[in-house]
């Protein structure tokens, strides 16, 4: 499991681009790019990472389900996952 630290990092910047998702767009199309520079880090999209869910794991991330690989396999062996079966063949 990530550092709580680390998850709480994460939700601050999800939070900080959701508020200025606006006011960056309104700023590229006017090219106003000094005052895309004073707006904070966090608020660009790009310091986003993918993170699982559930444990904070940044590798093995599966977006369509939003865990990573670990999670998920326990999650599928348990039957929590609707309508996926384990392959067998």
């Amino acid at each position: 499991m990530a550092k709580l630290a680390v998850i709480a990092r994460q939700t601050k910047r999800e939070k900080l681009v959701a508020i200025h998702a606006a006011k960056r767009k309104a700023l590229k199309e006017a090219g106003d790019y000094q005052a895309l520079d004073k707006l904070s880090r966090n608020a660009s999209p790009v310091r986003l990472k993918n993170r699982c869910k559930l444990t904070g794991r940044p590798r093995g991330y599966m977006g369509k389900f939003g865990v990573c690989r670990n999670v998920f396999r326990e999650m599928a062996s348990h039957g929590k996952i609707p309508g996926l079966t384990k392959a067998s063949w």
